[in-house]
């Protein structure tokens, strides 16, 4: 294992921030249930009332049409974000490794993402979500989810962790010692509420940096930034449980931070657009 590590690792969703559409949701809509019922069990999930993943079930069993139909369907009609693949590239040439966590089905992403970014990217950009059970030829399926235990059945912040330890890296080192590499920037992308655990898991992640850290780092940057994706559900949810995050529209969006931090060393603090810290600020700023 290198010693040496990438300047940043960005984590990001798939459904809704990578493509343009929501696979899943597209699939319950124009195969499944229909977007009305759909609508009512998001409303039950935002409002705790029924969880992510009994939810997400009971709209994957709506959906009577076998799975490489299904497959088929979504490569006809998803779009890709329109500057992913420049994003991509742009990874690609500072070693920043791009894993998606994913709250849908591997197959589906892999699929998608041969088609819309290419082979080399299947290879290149490590996939954790959940798998499927296909039987009868692709008749009858069903959605297997990585962490069945969890109320999202796929619980993202597990992953996180999980990938981070794999590699050699922990929220409490953040120094170059006894061989371990030190913590690199870390930047998630998402949209909804499945990437909530995501959110407070790089808020502690970083917190558990700034603590163990030998400076105070109170008053200087941060180690990670959420890229919350305007006019979604995570917006909605960072603002209610004041997690830190910056707003975007599109990748394009993304690179630009994202160069202006690896490329100019502008400090990702610079682009948190909410936060008790910045509250205090502001605050200050309006009694003076």
């Amino acid at each position: 294992m290198s010693t040496t590590p990438p300047p940043a690792i960005f984590f990001t969703d798939w459904d809704g921030t990578v493509t343009l559409e929501d696979s899943n949701d597209y699939l319950t809509d124009n195969l499944g249930m229909g977007y009305p019922k759909r609508k009512i069990i998001n409303d039950k999930i935002l409002e705790g009332s029924l969880s992510f993943r009994d939810g997400f079930r009971e709209m994957l069993e709506s959906i009577p049409t076998p799975f490489n139909e299904c497959i088929e369907y979504l490569l006809k009609n998803v779009k890709l974000d329109p500057g992913f693949k420049e994003f991509y590239n742009y990874c690609e040439a500072r070693k920043i490794p791009i894993i998606v966590v994913s709250s849908g089905m591997t197959p589906i992403i892999s699929a998608l993402l041969t088609k819309l970014v290419g082979e080399e990217a299947v290879s290149k950009i490590q996939i954790l979500s959940n798998d499927v059970r296909v039987d009868d030829n692709g008749k009858n399926w069903e959605i297997i989810f990585k962490h069945p235990d969890s109320h999202f059945g796929h619980d993202k912040s597990k992953s996180i962790t999980e990938y981070l330890e794999a590699h050699g890296f922990s929220a409490a080192q953040n120094q170059d010692l006894d061989g371990l590499p030190s913590m690199p920037k870390l930047f998630y992308a998402g949209d909804g509420i499945s990437d909530a655990s995501s959110a407070e898991k790089l808020e502690e992640i970083s917190k558990s940096l700034e603590k163990n850290d030998n400076n105070d780092k109170s008053d200087e940057d941060t180690d990670s930034l959420l890229f919350a994706k305007s006019g979604r559900d995570l917006i909605k949810f960072c603002v209610r449980e004041n997690v830190a995050f910056t707003e975007f529209n599109d990748f394009k969006d993304i690179l630009s931070k994202l160069k202006s931090i690896v490329d100019d060393g502008v400090p990702v603090k610079n682009f948190v657009e909410n936060s008790k810290v910045k509250a205090n600020e502001e605050v200050k700023e309006t009694t003076k």
